[in-house]
């Protein structure tokens, strides 16, 4: 089966059928077996590329052969569909190309939260308002990578348990977790540094037309040891970021560090903006932030009053069977709205801050009401409730001013996945021999964009 990674996001079935294809033309070298069952009760698919070289084993069926391993994550955000066709297309490459197998089996988690994915239905978005008119992420306690940041162990979603407990089955010496962006540029986050990562990061993206974000407002403060690369700080650093450490320490990224392990979370764009790319100091990004936390504010608050129309009633399953996890992730944004307006007008920017930094949190705050828009949206829209069309309008102005704003292009899927593959063999390769050369590139046509150069913004 082959996906047309240049037309649309494959869907998790689609994903399982095409691993399966895969498994079945190379019983001996691909096993696919099912690691665990969402909440509804939808398989969660291991795709496993055996080892080569002395001491391996690489009959079908086998456990994981005892040495190294690496575990790559797709899926974990259900906004955020690339993953899945990258973890494929890796999973092909490795067959084709074995030289990162010698001693070392791949293994991909193609996708961790099916349910989400199920809800997010936009496997061909072809602008920003596309892709919000069926957009759902859930709420943080309800995907698998930060439910243990914020969950006790008694109450982990069983998507987290089958995810840790691979973990602790592979022992990988590298977790990959495979993520996107709305808008934006690529970026990698390192629980421990991999020298020599950035080099072959950065080329990539140049050849692939993806800006590097560097100044990435997920690792605003952390040490970066090249553009667009960030490590995580250590517990108990005054590194400011979206996150803190302690919650980050918790998360399934650490889960491999049991094991020695390191985790990379490769970050990249479906939308490109260069203005996140932009190294010039900005002017005033003391005042830039606080005009952007009042914005937000503002936009949430008109968020928010629609979202008060509905009341606290208990939506019924049978009428609208999406409605109860779209509202608990309307009302998770909304809650972490006001924290981060007060982050951003309490300790502020740094005073070197850069036009790209302020960019990233510009591009940070637009889509965190957007996002709470567009699913309060769905629901009133099947309750054909009369406050859907002023909130219809709403959501598709702040789309065409996020798009104008930051003059987006669209990246086809095939060069995304690109990019996250060289970057996944680079972390590797760098990981274990840091004197290793560039992973071979695809061939050229893999990358191009059927869409032509209008785009489809």
């Amino acid at each position: 089966m082959t996906l047309l990674l240049d037309m649309c996001y494959p869907t998790p079935s689609e994903l399982a059928l095409a691993a399966r294809a895969l498994a079945d033309e190379h019983p001996g070298e691909v096993r696919l077996r099912q690691a665990g069952t969402s909440r509804a009760g939808q398989p969660l698919w291991l795709l496993s590329v055996t080892a080569t070289g002395p001491g391996t084993r690489a009959r079908t069926g086998a456990p994981a052969a005892p040495g190294r391993n690496v575990l790559v994550v797709a899926g974990a955000h259900a906004n955020e569909p690339v993953g899945g066709a990258t973890a494929l297309s890796l999973a092909r490459r490795l067959v084709r190309a074995p030289a990162p197998r010698r001693g070392c089996g791949w293994h991909f988690l193609l996708c961790a939260d099916p349910d989400g994915a199920a809800l997010h239905r936009t496997p061909r978005p072809y602008s920003l308002l596309d892709y919000h008119r069926h957009f759902f992420r859930p709420p943080g306690p309800e995907q698998p990578e930060w439910a243990p940041s914020l969950l006790p162990p008694d109450r982990l979603p069983p998507e987290t348990l089958a995810l840790t407990a691979l973990i602790d089955e592979l022992r990988p010496v590298l977790q990959v977790s495979l993520h996107a962006t709305d808008l934006g540029g690529s970026w990698v986050q390192l629980t421990r540094d991999i020298p020599g990562l950035a080099e072959p990061f950065a080329t990539s993206a140049t050849e692939l037309r993806i800006p590097v974000e560097t100044g990435a407002s997920d690792a605003a403060g952390w040490p970066s040891p090249g553009p667009g690369i960030y490590v995580i700080p250590e517990p108990g650093s005054e590194a400011a970021g979206a996150f803190h450490p302690e919650d980050t320490r918790l998360s399934t990224w650490y889960h491999a560090h049991r094991y020695a392990g390191t985790t990379a979370i490769i970050e990249v764009p479906m939308w490109a903006s260069d203005l996140v790319d932009d190294p010039a100091p900005h002017p005033d990004p003391r005042r830039a932030l606080r005009v952007l936390a009042a914005r937000l504010t503002d936009d949430a608050a008109l968020v928010a009053g629609v979202r008060a129309l509905l009341g606290a009633e208990a939506p019924s399953p049978y009428r609208d069977p999406d409605a109860a996890p779209l509202l608990r992730a309307v009302d998770w944004t909304l809650a972490l709205i006001p924290r981060i307006a007060q982050g951003w007008t309490g300790s502020g920017a740094p005073p070197e801050a850069t036009a790209a930094y302020i960019a990233g949190i510009d591009a940070f705050g637009r889509r965190l009401s957007l996002r709470a828009a567009a699913m309060l949206l769905r629901v009133l829209r099947t309750r054909g409730h009369p406050a859907a069309p002023g909130l219809d309008r709403l959501v598709t102005g702040w789309c065409e001013e996020f798009t104008a704003r930051f003059q987006a292009r669209w990246v086809p899927v095939a060069a995304q996945v690109e990019h996250q593959s060289r970057t996944v063999l680079a972390a590797y390769e760098r990981l274990v021999d840091p004197s290793a050369p560039p992973a071979p590139a695809a061939p050229a046509r893999a990358v191009q964009d059927p869409a032509g150069s209008t785009g489809r913004v």
